[in-house]
């Protein structure tokens, strides 16, 4: 998607799904994504002027392997952002983070959102890189872009998802000469 920015450029959006990450040093460039449980981790080095963003799920069933399984997907997105960002320039020393995402969305399964979240947090600050904003948990999905060169960064929470229905039984109706096969 293309929109005029001030000066005349064209500003160029770029979606990042789920076990995406993508990094730029193009003043044009904006990142976008939706989000549920999911988390987005949005890096950005103002000296550099580089930044880039990734979207990630821990495995709700970790299995036999426990968390530090799960963790691993989440440890694998996040250094590869980092890897990436550090191999366009920027410092690891300077990194800002915003954070986005994790909420739970279904009622009554576990609440995988709130442990995406978790392990952002935890993974950041064990890395010593500074968080200067997060929306994180709560009920509702959330639309995000952002500007990686600047770190700028725009939420606004999706609709309130309406209840689906369960679906009613069907009815059989029995008819005359009717086969049934095994």
């Amino acid at each position: 998607m293309r929109a005029a920015l001030d000066g005349g450029a064209v500003a160029v959006t770029h979606h990042v799904i789920q076990g995406e990450q993508k990094v730029t040093e193009d003043p044009r460039d904006v990142l976008a994504t939706l989000l549920g449980s999911c988390v987005a981790a949005c890096l950005h080095d103002p000296v550099a002027g580089v930044g880039g963003m990734n979207h990630f799920l821990l495995p709700g069933d970790s299995g036999a392997g426990g968390r530090a399984y799960a963790e691993r997907f989440g440890v694998h997105a996040m250094e590869l952002l980092v890897n990436a960002l550090l191999g366009r320039g920027a410092l690891r020393s300077r990194l800002e983070a915003k954070l986005f995402g994790g909420a739970s969305t279904m009622q009554g399964l576990s609440d995988i959102g709130s442990l995406n979240a978790s392990f952002a947090k935890g993974f950041l600050q064990r890395e010593n890189i500074r968080i200067t904003s997060e929306c994180l948990g709560g009920e509702r999905g959330r639309r995000i872009q952002f500007w990686p060169v600047t770190g700028r960064a725009r939420r606004s929470f999706m609709g309130a998802a309406e209840p689906v229905p369960p679906p009613r039984p069907a009815r059989v109706v029995p008819s005359a000469g009717a086969l049934e096969l095994f």
